[in-house]
């Protein structure tokens, strides 16, 4: 598994993300998938989610917190945080998240389309005290459930290459086929070259490898549980 940056960052980036969610949604009273909002369209949640030193370890939880709403020109007056001894939910819910898109590589964005914080808030009550590599094994079955492989993963699979050996037999980065299959990255907009390199190891056209709209295979699969 390649992570999305040098493990060095992880803890500061952990625990600065859980102060910046407890500070929002506890002292801001800013609802947490409203926060990742602008988190993610002010540009900072890439430059975090890269390891950035100066954002997941040159601020406070709380100074992240004060530049996202700055870049946002979301005009509100933010309070000074205030001293707490316990972890909130709140804070487990930042801290988790950014484990998970360290381990996994993939974007806040790319996260925040498969998962709202919400729904990661409520698993505080059974995951807070597991290991984190539980929280990772769950979320990926959430996504999973919620979402049909993609076109590269299941020719892969048919003829049997692990995504190792389609790396080593093609040229294209390991962790690129991760993000292509995870739909971290969309395959319809990959580079011609790999692209190509693809179809040729794997025996297909390339528009093979093309994915559909995500509506129009729900509604494939409709059609076909309901013989239609």
């Amino acid at each position: 598994m390649i992570h999305a940056y040098d493990k060095q960052y992880l803890d500061d980036a952990m625990r600065n993300l859980g102060e910046a969610f407890d500070y929002a949604a506890n002292d801001c009273g800013i609802k947490l998938d409203d926060f990742m909002d602008v988190f993610i369209a002010g540009g900072l949640a890439d430059q975090f989610g890269s390891g950035v030193p100066k954002f997941v370890s040159g601020m406070s939880g709380t100074e992240l917190v004060w530049e996202v709403i700055e870049r946002s020109g979301w005009e509100r007056e933010l309070p000074e945080a205030e001293v707490v001894y316990d972890y909130s939910p709140e804070y487990w819910c930042g801290w988790i998240l950014a484990y998970y898109q360290w381990y996994t590589g993939r974007s806040f964005k790319n996260i925040k389309q498969h998962i709202s914080m919400q729904e990661i808030l409520k698993l505080y009550p059974t995951l807070h005290e597991a290991v984190e590599d539980k929280f990772v094994d769950t979320i990926n079955s959430m996504i999973r459930r919620n979402n049909p492989p993609t076109q590269l993963q299941i020719l892969r699979k048919s003829i049997g290459y692990s995504q190792k050996t389609l790396a080593e037999k093609s040229g294209v980065s390991l962790r690129m086929i991760q993000q292509y299959e995870q739909r971290a990255k969309d395959i319809n907009k990959a580079a011609g070259v790999n692209l190509i390199a693809l179809a040729q190891t794997l025996g297909c056209k390339v528009e093979d490898l093309l994915e559909q709209n995500l509506d129009e295979i729900e509604d494939e699969v409709n059609e076909t549980v309901n013989g239609t």
